[in-house]
């Protein structure tokens, strides 16, 4: 099977890391749970919004080796090459912040894919099964194009889009369950990375 995977917020966990920076910044107190959607809340509500935006630049550039992948995930990959399985990352990013220092977002992810996808010379995924793109749209046509027979993604958008291949199987990655009960059948929901090879084992 050619499984596609996005890489923010699917591959990638950045709660953590997005909570230890708005402590550093004194951006959020304490007691913010350590959460990517609290923190944005948090910072919306008091009319700081340009702050967030500015701090995700300065996560997805300057930071980015601190972020961890998702548990499980390293395991669940390592499982599903070992029977034979294809994996490759399609996402979806700008190049750069849209305001603060031009970090090189692009750069920054593929560096996190060299030091945890690429250790010492193994490669779990290989860079040319490696896609960031700049639009959903792209993102999509590169799904198509690739013919993946399963994509993984945490946002429903992309796998509801009306250009979404229909051949290629969709599967939301929701662990915090934002989404249950709100999608077509359509759509399978995995919670964890766990979930996934015994998901795949009954569709093949």
């Amino acid at each position: 099977m050619r499984i596609g995977i996005d890489f923010d917020n699917t591959i990638v966990s950045y709660d953590s890391l997005f909570f230890k920076v708005a402590i550093e910044q004194g951006a959020v107190p304490a007691d913010t749970p350590v959460n990517k959607v609290a923190i944005r809340d948090y910072l919306r509500r008091i009319g700081k919004e340009d702050v967030w935006t500015e701090m995700q630049g300065y996560v997805y550039g300057a930071r980015m080796e601190e972020a961890e992948a998702y548990p499980g995930f390293f395991d669940a990959l390592r499982q599903l090459l070992a029977q034979g399985h294809t994996a490759r990352i399609v996402s979806h990013k700008t190049k750069h912040p849209f305001i603060g220092p031009k970090y090189d977002l692009h750069a920054a992810a593929r560096t996190w894919v060299a030091k945890y996808l690429q250790p010492s010379g193994s490669q779990l995924i290989e860079n040319q099964n490696i896609y960031f793109e700049l639009t959903k749209a792209e993102k999509i046509s590169r799904i198509a194009a690739l013919e993946c027979d399963l994509f993984i993604d945490d946002l429903p958008e992309i796998l509801l889009a009306e250009q979404f291949p229909p051949a290629t199987q969709r599967l939301l990655f929701d662990p915090e369950a934002c989404h249950s009960g709100s999608l077509p059948e359509s759509i399978d929901i995995i919670r964890g990375w766990n979930e996934l090879p015994a998901w795949i084992d009954r569709r093949t």
